[in-house]
């Protein structure tokens, strides 16, 4: 689930145009949409365009919000459709919607697994490790990209997930599961190759 807005935030103050209300707004939520700009479009420049182009949508459209979702999920939801629209200037090849929700789970299953229990978890966690997360996560298709950095980054809920991204549950939760085991197979390639190196070096 998705933090709270913080209790010294008031939405109506927020709907009636307060700006001092809507500077506290900004940051308070200014981290989590700079970090899923950052990291749908790998760059500090875009990321702000996304920082800034949501907070200004945001005050635009803030009188005529319903209260539907949450506030938070709402930003999201501003924030996906700003980076996605980035994407699509700087791609415009890229097809967004190339998910099916009716594709079987066997035809996700991926190539490689590998035993991670067998390392130490400090290598798991190093520096380099995460690196190589952030890097397999930067390689996921966009469609998939955005519903694993809502989900399992950000720790939207698979229904917040839903409403942030105008699909279905069942779209997303299709859409989960292919980043999942996407990630899954490239972090063991990666891991493949480092617990081999410590069998041939006992």
């Amino acid at each position: 689930m998705i933090k709270p807005m913080p209790p010294e935030i008031s939405l109506e103050a927020l709907v009636a145009g307060d700006r001092a209300e809507f500077a506290r707004l900004v940051d308070a939520y200014s981290d989590p949409i700079y970090r899923l700009g950052l990291r749908m479009l790998g760059t500090p420049q875009d990321a702000e365009d996304v920082l800034q182009n949501t907070f200004l949508n945001a005050m635009i459209h803030l009188p005529k919000f319903e209260g539907r979702s949450s506030l938070l999920t709402w930003l999201y939801r501003i924030a996906s459709n700003e980076a996605l629209m980035l994407i699509r200037k700087k791609k415009p090849e890229i097809n967004l919607e190339d998910v099916s929700p009716s594709e079987s789970d066997e035809d996700l299953k991926p190539l490689q697994f590998t035993d991670w229990s067998a390392l130490p978890e400090d290598e798991l966690l190093s520096g380099e490790g995460k690196q190589t997360l952030d890097r397999a996560i930067h390689t996921l298709p966009e469609s998939l990209r955005i519903v694993f950095l809502l989900r399992d980054v950000e720790g939207l809920s698979i229904k917040e997930t839903a409403e942030a991204l105008n699909l279905t549950e069942v779209n997303v939760k299709t859409r989960l599961l292919r980043a999942r085991l996407f990630l899954r197979e490239q972090l063991s390639s990666y891991y493949g190759e480092r617990l081999a190196h410590e069998v041939q070096n006992d």
